[in-house]
């Protein structure tokens, strides 16, 4: 399974990308409005520290403007992936641009039948919104095997993105059911690293090692 980092931050990017650990990146206006800063600017940035697609999402509601905008975006990168909501507008850019070439990323998805119009439309990502749907009372995760299943019955080739993750728990049961991304926030992605029988192991394992009174090199 592929880790993106759900952030606009630069410096959380960095780092992460240094670790080795990131795939790619999603942003959308509510992360750049937390970032303080120019879209093109920014995305720019990220995409220079990034090899993987960096999500960069229109705000258009209406076709023709999704598509000049989509233009702009294109243009900041090479990497660009764009991003576009799951409306009926939204799946008309989503096909005229995978015709042209072009990644594409549909957001805010919350049902199979939505997720099913994505993959007929193309979309190199779907991006199911499983926190969201937890908040509402359903079970986020469920909508992910949906989509598995249905993108396995036909062949579909768009991927299963994974996002409003919140916990790790929420990675590891979206990667059991096989998506094929998970866009993560920075905490929450350096957080499944973490176990107390891993520390408690480490910090034994240096006492021992202290008590030897001998150094490697």
């Amino acid at each position: 399974m592929k880790f993106f980092v759900d952030t606009a931050d630069v410096k959380d990017i960095r780092e992460l990308n240094d670790l080795g650990l990131l795939d790619g990146v999603t942003t959308n206006p509510s992360l750049i409005l937390k970032s303080g800063r120019d879209i093109r600017e920014v995305t720019k940035e990220i995409c220079d520290i990034v090899d993987g697609p960096v999500s960069a999402e229109v705000t258009a509601t209406e076709y023709a403007e999704m598509m000049r905008e989509a233009d702009v975006l294109s243009k900041i990168a090479d990497n660009i992936c764009i991003k576009l909501p799951l409306t009926l507008d939204g799946l008309k850019a989503c096909k005229a641009l995978t015709g042209d070439g072009r990644q594409t990323n549909v957001t805010l998805c919350f049902s199979a039948n939505q997720a099913l119009l994505a993959a007929k439309a193309g979309a190199t990502f779907i991006s199911p919104f499983i926190g969201r749907l937890d908040d509402m009372g359903f079970d986020g995760v469920e909508l992910i095997a949906e989509i598995r299943h249905i993108y396995d019955n036909y062949g579909f080739e768009t991927e299963i993105l994974a996002a409003s993750i919140r916990t790790p728990d929420h990675v590891k049961r979206v990667a059991l059911i096989g998506a094929d991304v998970a866009t993560v926030p920075p905490a929450t992605l350096k957080a499944l690293v973490k176990h107390p029988l891993t520390d408690k192991g480490l910090e034994q394992f240096l006492a021992d090692w202290a008590k030897t009174g001998q150094k490697i090199g």
